[in-house]
């Protein structure tokens, strides 16, 4: 089973869905680690609770980017961990990282990406006056949102409706289509592993979760 770490920053509703769906069967993977880089989140709570080791730190104790990643890569590497998963994780991730774990690292954005990328996603949304936002979900690389997209599911905005509602409703959506699209990346690279041990052949994979 591979090993997850999730990367978190604030309240920790999409970590929280994909322990319960790890929980459910649904994702085959451990959730071996939690990363926040804001001590005092209310994430770390749900990390203690679900008995899930956790790396808290803050990044204005370190000279640079290369260092705290450094340190969190110690971390990784002592778990095993084997993907990384994005939860409102506030930071771009640097090549320290990236360059360890190229084509593992996935993020969830509340937007059809590449509308609307950065802080405030929803309310940006909202702001414009369009008639329908969503939820993406990408892999990362080393830019704002860049990565290409894996999935998407698309949330409308209701005319006149609080901007309250709208979070709830793509909330909504996120805690469902990431474990989805968790289930099927880590479901497929394990089958993808078994079949290459087996018979040393190797399928391709161009699967998306709609």
């Amino acid at each position: 089973m591979k090993r997850l770490a999730i990367f978190a920053s604030g309240s920790g509703t999409n970590f929280q869905a994909i322990i319960d769906a790890a929980k459910r069967g649904e994702v085959p993977a451990e959730v071996a680690l939690l990363v926040c880089d804001r001590p005092g989140a209310k994430v770390i709570e749900r990390a203690a609770r679900e008995n899930v080791p956790a790396f808290v730190f803050s990044p204005k104790e370190y000279p640079s980017k290369a260092a705290f990643e450094s340190e969190i890569l110690r971390e990784l590497k002592e778990r095993r961990i084997d993907w990384i998963a994005l939860a409102g994780y506030m930071r771009l991730i640097g090549p320290t990282l990236l360059s360890v774990y190229e084509g593992k690292i996935v993020n969830i954005h509340p937007s059809l990406l590449p509308a609307f990328p950065g802080k405030d996603a929803i309310g940006q949304a909202y702001r414009a006056g369009v008639l329908e936002t969503g939820v993406t979900v990408h892999y990362v690389d080393e830019g704002m949102d860049t990565g290409p997209v894996i999935a998407q599911c698309a949330v409308p905005i209701v005319p006149g409706e609080p901007i309250e509602v709208l979070e709830a409703r793509i909330h909504q959506v996120e805690h469902e289509l990431y474990p989805a699209v968790l289930r099927m990346l880590l479901g497929e690279k394990e089958q993808q592993e078994e079949r290459i041990e087996n018979d040393g052949s190797e399928t391709s994979i161009d699967q998306r979760v709609q």
